[in-house]
Parts: C-alpha cells; sequence; structure tokens
C-alpha cells in the first residue's frame, strides 16, 4: 500500500475570511454601479392626458400640436397641427411616438445620446444655436392623428393636384356662364 504525504494546512490568521468577503462584496456592488451608469437612460413618455386606439408605428406620419424645450425650459421649437414622418425624426421622438394614443397628451423626455448627441442644432432663420451639444429634450405633445406614410403621401399628391388645378383656373379666368 502506497502513503499519502501530508501536508499541513496553515491557519488563515483571524479576521481575514471576513476581509475577503468584504472585499468581494465591495467589488460586486462597484462593477453594478459602473454597468448601470454605463447603460443610456432610456425615452420617459408621462401621459398628461390618455389618448384611445392604436398607437403610431415608427413608419407612419404622426399629426401633432408640440412644444419642443431643452431641460432648462427654454423652447426651440413648437407647430399646430403639423404632420411629421417618423422615419424623419430623433430615434427618442420616434421611441416616444409610438407609446403615444390618438387624442392624448404626453410629456416626452429624451435623453442626448437618442436626441442629437455631440451635433449641435443652428436655428436656420436666425443663424443662432437652437440645440447646444449634448442636450437632453424634452417635448409636450398632443397626438391629433396618424396614418401610414404612404397614405400622407397620397393625401399630400391630391392637395397639390387641387392647388395646380386652382391656379390654371384663376389664370385663365373663370369660366362665364352663357360662354
Amino acid at each position: 500500500m502506497t502513503e499519502v504525504t501530508r501536508v499541513p494546512i496553515q491557519p488563515i490568521a483571524k479576521g481575514s475570511l471576513t476581509r475577503l468577503w468584504l472585499g468581494i462584496i465591495v467589488a460586486i456592488l462597484i462593477a453594478g454601479g459602473l454597468a448601470w451608469a454605463a447603460v443610456p437612460q432610456g425615452v420617459s413618455v408621462e401621459v398628461i392626458e390618455a389618448g384611445e386606439g392604436a398607437n403610431p408605428a415608427a413608419d407612419d406620419v404622426v399629426l401633432v400640436n408640440y412644444t419642443g424645450k431643452l431641460a432648462d425650459g427654454t423652447v426651440f421649437d413648437e407647430g399646430q397641427a403639423t404632420p411629421l414622418p417618423l422615419e424623419g425624426m430623433i430615434e427618442g421622438f420616434r421611441e416616444g411616438a409610438v407609446k403615444m394614443q390618438k387624442g392624448g397628451k404626453y410629456l416626452i423626455e429624451i435623453p442626448a445620446d437618442k436626441a442629437y448627441g455631440d451635433e449641435e442644432k443652428v436655428n436656420p432663420m436666425t443663424g443662432e444655436v437652437a440645440i447646444p451639444a449634448g442636450s437632453d429634450l424634452v417635448f409636450e405633445i398632443e397626438l391629433l392623428d396618424f396614418m401610414p406614410f404612404e397614405q400622407f403621401q397620397q393625401q399630400m399628391q391630391a392637395m397639390q393636384q387641387m392647388m395646380e388645378a386652382q391656379q390654371q383656373g384663376g389664370a385663365g379666368g373663370a369660366p362665364q356662364p352663357g360662354q
């Protein structure tokens, strides 16, 4: 029979095990905090007045009354009965819009990384910076209606044709009765 060599295990110093566990707990807490801070905060949608029915799709056109503000309350844009194609909007606006319902009023808070990020936006009329780089945005929105983009295009073409027909009719004069 073979004999197993015995190796004595050294005792752990008093309090070392407690310090080891405390170190592990602190490391886990720090890692969790860093992971939470690294995750971009999402778009916040607060319902001011509930709407009804379905939600718009990410490629629909929404008809809205809106006010766009910086986080400090400075208004940078507003519109009444404004059609906005969601495909052309910033990511955060699109994310918020698909959570709304027709007839509802909402407050959407968009973090800078889902707005314009490090890009600043200049007012084309004044040449002044309207939205500084790194700005969080807040929109007060009333969703009046929404429709698929194709339907919106058809309605715009029909309106354009009507306007052209009116201009052509007005240029030559309207026919007089009995002529």
